[in-house]
């Protein structure tokens, strides 16, 4: 089945991958050899190491020996349009070092922001990095000798509000102007600055911050007396806080409320819990009332709170086929590296490598969303892409370029998280939606970057938070050798009581029943891959049965349960309660799309199937509404067969999907949602 469906990408798909290889024939290939360099391969073929590092982005974090990279030919253009060089001092280039900023740099060179940026094109788009080697434009006394080229993937957009910082002769002033929300860090980054650059140039904004100030930004003209009073936000007190590890920054203060707790506080600010714990360490000895908290300058008052409308098929309601929409997949085949393995057929590749059988999966489901997107007349072309990745690399940025994935409407993937990122990061300017189809993990955030699967701390969080919903006494059992999630437990699930053990580290039946309470649901929390810790913990629970109600948990997936010595129907009398990204489905539909798979493809979906259809389809859905992708997110939940989007705005930036099942084990032998 699966050589059939390989054998079909290369038919639909490859011509995609055919047009980027025609591009590709003009590039040179380059073997690195040992001891060179991008400067030194530059100098070689006579371009600059902008041109390399365009061709090809993951050069940027270093050449490794024997690595291949694409050489443009000396006449291709690269970032910039060069004009003739007006007296003053020739060009020269900079080794960036630790802790130099756009500022010093123009300062220790003798020339200006603008003219660095323009000097080098797209190459500090993404700021400045260790180790770059970037042009010093001639020292003219007037506006740099180099011109920005046209941003290939589409028109030029006119400014609305904001406009960039405009080239400013050498002995002159730039100002800015201090907007609402904006910050010191975000006006330094954007003039390639540090915070302490800016308060230098600037010393009043020490002690204000106050909106329609007028910074100098560079040169040293004298800055006006008079400042207006620092704004505050919906009457809490703003202040610059350090960034956290993750690079947020956070300007208010909070004053924690009576019943408040640490899940419910991070819940209203849009950030996870460690995030909250991260900036206000103290919470690790409990929440109380009164206390003083840093948490995100969006309030509870001005986070935007779309009425949501319920139901499983809000989405089908009001479908419009008018606008046509463009979607683009982004699937890692891998195509070029199939054709060149001369030792492996494709049956004995698909047998070993997991993540091609994992990517033909995913496809076989998104192309049965695509044939329902046809019979449903929906307006949208699609193109397949092969993004051939690595878990840190891909060929995206080649892909954004070659087929102008600037004006796509939407894009799913790629698969690896670091790659969905690049990608997303690559889009900000477009603000092109880029959906993470696959990846849990939790990295950087960009408005543009769409989280589809809930990350593991939702999910631990989802299963404490419908526990006290449900005002249970809630117990963990928690093995000696789980000292991370005993820390967990402690630091971030405050009120939850912890089972002691033995002297030997052996569970104590008694220990348990102790604190069991008579008037209330006893959940008890279990996080163990012993075996004997799980049977003894159950036995327990079930002789207490009697006298107590008594419900069995677990925060994440646990293979022990799946032993024969834990049987199922031990499991089912205590109601395994368990958090899941995906449900059961029984339903006539559900029951159609297993139909209509396995006669396409001789085998039932697996759950990356279904992942790959549920992503799609709820994609393909969002993009035919009379809303922006982005409102249809926020206003219009969904479930497709098995999973559930649920989308929520971040505190910082982007969007994560909060879509999870709270399952259980019922008596019947059957599993359901706990409501």
């Amino acid at each position: 089945m699966k050589n059939r469906i390989l054998f079909s990408i290369l038919l639909t798909v490859f011509s995609f991958i055919l047009t980027v290889s025609a591009k590709q024939e003009k590039y040179i290939k380059h073997t690195v050899g040992k001891g060179e360099t991008v400067n030194i391969i530059a100098q070689k073929y006579k371009v600059t190491p902008f041109d390399i590092y365009k061709l090809n982005p993951d050069s940027q974090n270093g050449i490794q020996l024997n690595s291949v990279l694409l050489i443009p030919p000396t006449s291709v253009t690269t970032g910039t349009t060069s004009v003739t060089q007006q007296q003053g001092n020739p060009p020269t280039t900079h080794l960036v070092q630790p802790k130099e900023t756009l500022y010093s740099i123009s300062k220790q060179h003798n020339v200006t922001i603008d003219e660095l940026k323009a000097a080098n094109g797209d190459l500090l788009n993404n700021g400045l990095k260790i180790g770059q080697n970037i042009k010093i434009p001639a020292s003219t006394g007037n506006t740099t000798g180099v011109v920005p080229a046209p941003i290939p993937f589409k028109e030029t957009p006119k400014p609305v509000v904001k406009e960039e910082p405009k080239v400013t002769p050498k002995g002159e002033t730039t100002f800015h102007v201090i907007e609402p929300k904006e910050t010191k860090y975000g006006i330094s980054k954007r003039y390639g600055m540090t915070i302490e650059e800016l308060e230098q140039l600037n010393p009043q904004i020490l002690s204000s911050f106050p909106i329609g100030m007028k910074l100098v930004v560079s040169g040293t003209a004298p800055i006006p007396a008079s400042h207006a009073e620092t704004p505050t936000v919906s009457g809490i007190k703003q202040k610059e806080v350090t960034p956290t590890s993750s690079g947020k920054k956070y300007l208010q203060e909070y004053v924690v409320k009576p019943n408040e707790t640490i899940s419910s506080i991070a819940t209203d600010y849009g950030m996870s819990e460690s995030e909250l714990l991260e900036l206000n360490p103290e919470l690790k000895k409990g929440v109380k009332t009164g206390m003083i908290l840093r948490v995100p300058i969006i309030t509870k008052k001005e986070v935007p709170v779309p009425v949501k409308e319920q139901g499983q098929g809000n989405l089908m309601k009001k479908i419009n086929t008018n606008a046509r929409k463009q979607l683009a997949l982004l699937f890692p085949f891998n195509i070029s590296k199939i054709e060149s393995d001369t030792v492996n057929t494709t049956q004995a590749r698909l047998k070993k490598d997991k993540f091609l059988n994992l990517t033909l999966d995913f496809y076989s489901g998104a192309l049965m969303a695509i044939d329902s997107a046809k019979v449903l007349g929906l307006n949208i072309d699609i193109k397949i892409l092969d993004s051939q990745e690595t878990k840190n690399s891909s060929n995206a940025a080649a892909l954004l370029e070659q087929n102008n994935l600037a004006a796509m409407d939407a894009i799913v993937g790629p698969f690896y998280q670091s790659n969905a990122e690049k990608l997303a990061e690559l889009l900000t300017a477009s603000k092109t939606p880029v959906i993470s189809p696959l990846s849990k993990e939790v990295g950087r955030k960009f408005p543009n970057l769409y989280q589809s699967m809930p990350s593991n701390d939702m999910l631990r969080s989802s299963i404490f938070n419908y526990m006290r919903a449900k005002g249970g006494n809630i117990i963990a059992v928690v093995d000696p050798k789980k000292g991370s999630i005993k820390q967990y437990i402690q630091e971030m699930q405050k009120g939850v009581r912890i089972v002691g053990f033995s002297e030997k580290g052996t569970f104590v039946a008694d220990s348990l029943k102790t604190l069991f309470q008579k008037d209330r649901l006893n959940y008890v929390v279990i996080a163990s891959e012993s075996t004997g810790m799980i049977l003894a913990t159950t036995t327990a629970m079930l002789n207490a049965q009697k006298d107590y109600q008594v419900q069995l948990v677990i925060m994440e997936p646990n293979e022990t349960l799946d032993f024969e010595e834990v049987t199922l129907t031990r499991l089912t009398k205590l109601k395994l309660l368990y958090p899941s990204l995906s449900r059961p489905n029984e339903t006539v539909e559900a029951n159609q799309f297993d139909a209509k798979y396995k006669k396409l493809n001789k085998i039932l979906p697996n759950q990356y199937a279904i992942r790959g259809f549920d992503v799609t389809f709820d994609t393909l859905l969002r993009l035919s509404q009379d809303k922006s992708f982005e409102e249809t997110l926020l206003s219009n939940p969904s479930e497709q067969i098995e999973n559930k989007f649920d989308y929520v705005l971040n505190a910082t930036a982007g969007y994560s999907n909060k879509g999870i099942y709270i399952l259980y084990y019922d008596t019947d032998l059957t599993i359901k949602e706990a409501l």
